[in-house]
């Protein structure tokens, strides 16, 4: 009896011996490292976002309010969402909430239907060119969002629309006078986003398509079913889960642009949350905290509806061992022409930007495009601000400011790509080995959860939670906040890799006592360096061309490039804004080819291609 009940006590040297067994396991001790650090990093910001939205803030806010600064009320949500007078309400959010609504939807609908259907034609049809087409429609993806909208407004623009514009080439070479809900608006907002975000749809998309059995497709064949009721019936609802997880993926980046809108919205003062969020930041914070809170709200339904969709069957089978030849649609007359028009669509996307940045970013006087108006000054000369009247002395190449800027900007993205790609690999180890955990489980969701938060917003929160905290700023700053929010694209790229790896492997090394970190870099780091260094590439990648992010967090608009561009557009020194965003895609286009052409890597594997 006394025995029994000994071994129903507690017995602290067992429990000792249970923890000392769990801490000795490395993906034990990774997982309850990063779920601490991400709590921290991420409920914690939350918290910091809530506070905010009820605290009466210095300055123009504590005026209007006619309470004391720091004091708690209520104060921001009746003047955000109940004002009446002069329509406050409707302008500063249900306005803009509506704008955001239309233009996310729109763009969802645009990149389905672009990239589906490329898709289609390049994985199940016999289409010409397909290498060249497949090579350059993520091409978008790559350059920054606002390169298509800068270049739409640069092609499109004239006196007619807009506030202070001149005449784009379209205007000044074909005099072609573009109507303004062409240039400025809904339209061209949405249809630049829809064609950014196209490539989400291709790789998800093409991926099920190739994949898909044939077997499907032969067995309605031979029951005489027209092509068109085969795509309907059978191909259609195959593609379901990832045209829906597309849609709603499209959705909510769209949701949380700020970059975009600011270009085609601003001219002509059609205004989305983001753009509004940023406008109220300076004056009125505690209603700019709450706009990012309903964007978080917003991200955070799209994330469980999209489970509840992809969850609603448990199995969407399109691999099989049978019949792997798959049937494609012979275009027939149809396919060169098909061919040639989607090769100009990709060119006038991918290739016409760039020409129209480099002839934009040389001509002395906007909307005059002959030689004797061109000049390379803005690159390599000096004295600009007398001579032509613009905003600094010296050409882009030859101005301290633009390299300093340059060379914070690539200090950032490594910075970020060494610590968002490590952590990703780490909590890929920790995740695969002890999958089916709740702990693994927790840690998954809060690496993912900094995706489901927009840019701009993310950005916010990180600045409302450095107001309490002193030593979090300027380049710290940057650093953490672009290493969080790009954790995701790693964390993902991480833990497809470790669970493609067999326990076998590293299991030989224990037996042989290889310590874990030798076992890290000498065995399971050679065999998935292609996806690992993937996980590098993208955050790297993304940083360079980063905007919404870091806009509210610079110390100065000229600390890194993007800013510095945006600084130039907003005061009409187009030239200059042109050539920093031509140096920006060479760039960032110059570091994805070097790390792709060295380590294999690339930024489809990157988002799961």
């Amino acid at each position: 009896m006394q025995q029994a009940k000994e071994k129903k006590g507690f017995n602290a040297a067992r429990f000792m011996g249970r923890v000392r067994a769990w801490f000795s396991k490395p993906a034990n001790v990774i997982l309850l490292i990063f779920f601490i650090s991400l709590i921290f990093l991420t409920l914690y910001p939350l918290l910091s976002l809530l506070t905010e939205t009820v605290t009466i803030h210095t300055g123009r806010e504590a005026r209007a309010a006619q309470e004391t600064a720091g004091s708690l009320s209520l104060y921001h949500f009746r003047r955000l969402f109940a004002t009446s007078e002069n329509d406050y309400s409707w302008i500063q959010f249900y306005q803009p909430f509506l704008n955001t609504l239309i233009v996310s939807l729109a763009s969802s609908v645009i990149a389905i239907l672009f990239g589906g259907i490329v898709a289609f034609l390049v994985t199940r049809t016999n289409l010409k060119y397909k290498k060249f087409i497949s090579a350059v429609f993520t091409f978008p993806y790559i350059m920054p969002s606002w390169t298509l909208a800068l270049f739409w407004e640069t092609f499109f623009k004239n006196v007619n629309i807009g506030l202070k514009t001149s005449n784009g080439i379209m205007a000044s070479v074909f005099h072609i006078f573009m109507p303004e809900w062409f240039v400025y608006g809904a339209f061209p907002i949405a249809l630049v986003l829809g064609l950014h975000y196209a490539p989400f749809a291709y790789i998800l998309i093409g991926g099920i398509l190739r994949n898909m059995d044939a077997n499907l497709e032969e067995a309605a064949t031979i029951l005489k079913t027209s092509r068109m009721r085969i795509i309907w019936r059978i191909t259609l609802p195959i593609v379901k889960p990832a045209m829906l997880s597309t849609f709603l993926l499209v959705f909510a980046s769209s949701m949380s642009a700020y970059s975009v809108p600011v270009f085609l919205g601003s001219p002509v003062r059609y205004y989305v949350l983001s753009t509004k969020m940023k406008s109220l930041m300076d004056s009125y914070p505690g209603q700019a905290y709450i706009i990012v809170g309903v964007m978080i709200l917003f991200g955070v339904a799209i994330l469980l509806l999209n489970q509840k969709v992809t969850n609603s069957r448990k199995q969407f089978t399109t691999v099989t061992g049978k019949s792997g030849q798959i049937s494609k649609i012979n275009l027939g007359k149809a396919n060169r022409p098909i061919a040639i028009i989607l090769v100009v669509i990709l060119l006038l996307v991918a290739v016409v930007p760039l020409i129209t940045f480099a002839l934009e970013s040389v001509i002395i006087k906007a909307g005059d495009y002959s030689l004797s108006n061109m000049t390379l000054d803005f690159w390599i000369g000096t004295g600009l601000d007398k001579r032509l009247d613009q905003g600094d002395s010296t050409g882009i190449l030859l101005n301290p400011k633009v390299w300093n800027a340059l060379g914070y900007s690539l200090g950032l993205a490594v910075t970020c790509a060494l610590v968002a790609g490590t952590c990703g690999i780490l909590v890929g180890y920790g995740v695969a080995k002890r999958r089916g955990s709740k702990l693994a489980s927790w840690v998954n969701s809060l690496s993912f959860f900094p995706y489901l938060m927009p840019s701009l917003a993310f950005g916010a929160i990180y600045l409302a939670m450095s107001s309490s905290i002193p030593w979090l700023r300027g380049f710290l700053l940057l650093a953490l906040v672009g290493s969080v929010k790009y954790l995701p694209f790693a964390s993902r790229s991480g833990v497809n890799a470790m669970l493609q790896l067999s326990g076998e492997i590293e299991e030989a090394a224990v037996i042989t006592g290889v310590p874990w970190w030798k076992r890290m870099l000498r065995v399971i780091f050679p065999i998935q360096k292609s996806s690992f260094l993937s996980g590098y590439l993208l955050p790297m990648v993304s940083c360079m061309r980063e905007l919404s992010l870091f806009v509210l967090l610079v110390p100065t608009s000229n600390t890194i490039l993007t800013t510095m561009l945006m600084q130039y557009s907003e005061k009409g020194w187009a030239q200059f804004g042109n050539a920093i965003n031509l140096l920006i895609i060479i760039v960032v286009l110059l570091v994805n080819f070097i790390v792709n052409k060295l380590t294999g890597a690339s930024i489809d594997k990157g988002v799961g291609g």
